[in-house]
C-alpha cells in the first residue's frame, strides 16, 4: 500500500506535471513575475468558473479577508460577528483592523455558524457577519443574507475551505459559495482544494465600486504608479503561483468530485457505529467539497484514537482543539462559557482523517478498519 498522506500533493502533481511545468516555464521565459499575464488569465478564468464579476488576486487568504474588510470602510469599534469554531485568521484580521470581534456558537450538525446565535449577537454596533464555509460545506446563506438585509449588515464570506462548492437556495437556484455575500475571500494555500505551491489568495465581489477600491488596496493604494489614492497594502499574487493555479483550475470540479467519493466511502464504512458521527451530505449533491473529512467521536477517547492511528502510520488532526473564545489573544469578559455549548463540545469530539484527491480504496479500507478496530 502506498504511504498514506494527510494531503498527497506529490501524487496530484505527478498527474499534471507537464502542464504545471509548462505554465511555470512560461513565467520564467517572460520574466513577468508580478502582475504578469498568468495572473490576469487566472483572474479571468476564475471569474468565469465562479460566475462572479470581479476576482482580485492577492498574496494569501488572510490578506484577502483583511482587504475585503478594508474595502468596506469599517471603523474601529464596529462589531463583526463570526464563528467561534474556526481557524484564527478569521478573527485575527478583525482585531488587526481594530474592529470588535463578536464570536458566536456553531450548529452541531454542519459545524457552521449558528443562525440563532447570529440573531442574538446583533447590536446597534454590528456592521458585518463573516460566515465561514467550514471544512468545505456552505453555511446557511439563505438565512444569513436575510438577517443582513433586515439589519443593513455586510456579509463577508470566508471561503478559504469551500472553493467550488455550490449553495442551493430555498427556491432551488444555485450559486457558488463565495459569490453570495457582498464580498468574499479565499486561500490558495497548497493544501486547499485549489492550491498553489506557495501562498496565494483572492477576493470576490459583484460590486463594481468595491472591486475598484480593493484593486487599489492590494497594490499600495495605487491605480496609477506613484499615485496613492487609498490606504493600501502590498498583497499581490505572484505570476508563478498564478501559473500553477492556471494549470489546476480546469481540474477543480474533478478534484472536488474525488473528495466527495472518498467521503462517501468513509461514511459507508462507519455507518451504524454508535461512537461515530459522520458528516452528512448527498453524494450526488455539490454543497460539500470536503476540504477536510471530520468525524465526531462519541463516548470514546478521541485523543487515544488519534494516537492509535498515528501509531499505525495514519496521519490525522484535530481541527480545532481550542475555541477562539478561549485563546489568550481573544479573551474577552463578554464571552460566557454557556454561550458556546456546541463549540465546547466539538473541540472534544472532532478528528480529521486523510482527505485529498489521491486516496485509493486500499488506503481508505486500512484507515477505516483502523478506526473501527479501536472503537470495537
Amino acid at each position: 500500500m502506498k504511504k498514506i498522506q494527510m494531503v498527497d500533493l506529490k501524487s496530484q502533481y505527478d498527474k499534471i506535471a507537464s502542464t504545471v511545468n509548462a505554465s511555470i516555464q512560461e513565467v520564467l521565459d517572460t520574466n513577468t513575475y508580478i502582475n504578469g499575464p498568468q495572473v490576469h488569465q487566472f483572474q479571468k478564468d476564475l471569474e468565469i468558473y465562479l460566475d462572479v464579476k470581479h476576482v482580485i488576486p492577492c498574496a494569501n487568504g488572510t490578506d484577502a479577508l483583511q482587504i475585503a474588510m478594508m474595502g468596506l470602510d469599517l471603523k474601529p469599534g464596529d462589531e463583526v460577528i463570526t464563528a467561534d469554531f474556526t481557524f484564527a485568521a478569521t478573527v485575527e484580521v478583525i482585531a488587526l483592523l481594530q474592529l470588535t470581534p463578536v464570536l458566536v456558537d456553531v450548529d452541531v450538525v454542519n459545524m457552521n455558524i449558528s443562525i440563532e446565535a447570529i440573531k442574538k449577537a446583533i447590536t446597534p454596533k454590528t456592521k458585518a457577519i463573516v460566515p465561514v464555509h467550514l471544512f468545505g460545506r456552505s453555511a446557511n446563506m439563505d438565512e444569513i443574507m436575510a438577517i443582513a438585509k433586515e439589519h443593513n449588515l455586510y456579509v463577508i464570506e470566508d471561503n478559504a475551505q469551500a472553493i467550488g462548492a455550490n449553495y442551493t437556495f430555498a427556491d432551488g437556484t444555485k450559486k457558488k459559495a463565495g459569490v453570495i455575500g457582498h464580498v468574499s475571500s479565499t486561500s490558495f494555500f497548497p493544501s486547499k482544494n485549489l492550491g498553489c505551491y506557495g501562498d496565494g489568495g483572492a477576493i470576490f465581489t459583484n460590486d463594481d465600486a468595491l472591486a475598484h477600491k480593493i484593486r487599489g488596496i492590494v497594490n499600495h493604494g495605487m491605480y496609477e504608479r506613484y499615485h496613492h489614492d487609498v490606504v493600501g497594502v502590498n498583497s499581490r499574487l505572484d505570476s508563478i503561483q498564478a501559473g500553477v493555479l492556471n494549470a489546476k483550475l480546469p481540474f477543480l470540479n474533478e478534484y472536488n468530485t474525488a473528495r466527495r467519493l472518498a467521503a462517501s466511502k468513509y461514511n459507508a464504512a462507519f455507518e451504524g457505529n454508535k461512537n461515530i458521527v459522520t458528516p452528512a451530505f448527498d453524494l450526488n449533491g455539490d454543497d460539500h467539497v470536503f476540504h477536510q473529512y471530520v468525524l465526531r467521536i462519541l463516548d470514546a477517547d478521541r485523543d487515544a484514537l488519534m494516537q492509535h492511528l498515528l501509531d499505525k502510520g495514519i496521519p490525522c488532526a484535530i481541527y480545532y482543539p481550542i475555541p477562539l473564545h478561549s485563546q489568550k489573544a481573544y479573551l474577552d469578559v463578554r464571552y460566557k462559557e454557556e454561550d458556546f455549548p456546541v463549540t465546547n463540545q466539538l473541540v472534544k469530539e472532532v478528528i480529521a482523517l486523510p482527505m485529498h484527491t489521491e486516496l485509493d480504496d486500499e488506503q481508505i479500507k486500512f484507515i477505516t478498519d483502523s478506526v473501527l478496530e479501536f472503537l470495537k
